[in-house]
């Protein structure tokens, strides 16, 4: 059962005895230096959570030497408590700053198996669909636990930052972050709730043109801010596109989350497209939203106000 911990192994009862014993011969200020010192053997609990596919993670302790292979997961990790016993990551271009300090064990492309294993990581944090698929089963194959992150709602992110604290035994951070970013999603939802639909295409690539389709966390950030993305209907998470397409759609607010600051130049020359006309074309932080880390709800709160600001626009029209 998810976040289950109980006493295990015949070892961890021999030592929950002995304290016993001891307990009732030995002072407490010096049980206690005893303890501290690691003179005495302490039981350790396991651990057990599901993952987001369903399957079982268990742990013998609270994993002490951690492997996350995507910077989201660097980032909750950190949110949970854990980023003291990570270990290494994946090192992509633009690498969470956390994980530019932590031994690289390959890139967004391929993984360095051999160097994962020789680090005798206790558990492996891994996002499903960001893992090159040929790998997968050889990763599982090396008899390290793993837990694969595959977030469809933007709550899963709490959620995963609750179950990394449990695998990590630290709850007492990851709890107080999870209840703060409940407290703030649901702020930004009732704030944007009951708003005018503003129309909003997300540029996720420009060449060859990519958006977001309906299964993508993006596409419910815009539905949460009260934007309506015009390919939402599309099952793909990042679907290819025509350029007539998005004219068809007529979109009131164009966006990508870009550190290119021409990325959405291609655009100016379609003054058919609302968004066009009226200077509508806007680039977001791409560390935020994209990432879909422990910032999250800050790429959330400025895609809202950027549809908020395009509302006003329009409305003044």
């Amino acid at each position: 059962m998810s976040g289950t911990r109980q006493i295990a192994g015949h070892g961890q009862r021999r030592a929950a005895r002995t304290l016993r014993r001891l307990h009732t011969v030995t002072p407490g200020w010096l049980l206690g230096a005893l303890l501290f010192v690691g003179l005495l053997p302490v039981a350790q609990a396991s651990v057990s959570v599901r993952d987001d596919t369903g399957r079982l993670v268990q742990l013998a302790h609270p994993a002490r030497r951690i492997v996350a292979l995507s910077p989201q997961l660097v980032e909750l990790s950190e949110a949970a408590g854990a980023g003291r016993h990570l270990i290494a990551a994946v090192r992509p271009a633009d690498a969470a700053p956390a994980a530019r300090k932590l031994q690289p064990v390959g890139d967004a492309f391929a993984l360095n198996l051999e160097a994962i294993a020789s680090l005798k990581p206790d558990l492996i944090l891994a996002w499903k669909s960001g893992t090159p698929p040929r790998q997968i089963d050889t990763l599982q194959r090396l008899g390290i636990p793993v837990y694969w992150s595959q977030t469809d709602r933007l709550q899963a992110i709490a959620s995963t930052v609750q179950r990394i604290g449990e695998l990590a035994g630290t709850e007492t951070v990851a709890k107080p972050w999870v209840r703060g970013f409940d407290a703030r999603m649901a702020a930004l939802r009732a704030r944007y709730a009951g708003q005018a639909p503003v129309r909003v295409f997300y540029q996720v690539w420009g060449d060859p043109l990519l958006t977001v389709g309906g299964p993508q966390l993006i596409n419910q950030a815009i539905r949460l801010c009260g934007g309506v993305n015009p390919f939402a209907t599309l099952p793909l998470l990042a679907p290819s596109i025509s350029r007539e397409a998005v004219i068809a759609a007529n979109p009131q607010l164009i966006v990508a989350a870009s550190s290119h600051a021409d990325a959405l130049d291609a655009w100016s020359r379609d003054s058919e497209i609302s968004a066009v006309r009226h200077r509508q074309l806007v680039l977001l932080d791409p560390h935020l939203l994209p990432r879909m880390g422990a910032q999250v709800l800050d790429g959330v709160a400025q895609l809202c106000a950027t549809i908020a600001r395009t509302r006003r626009i329009d409305g003044g029209r």
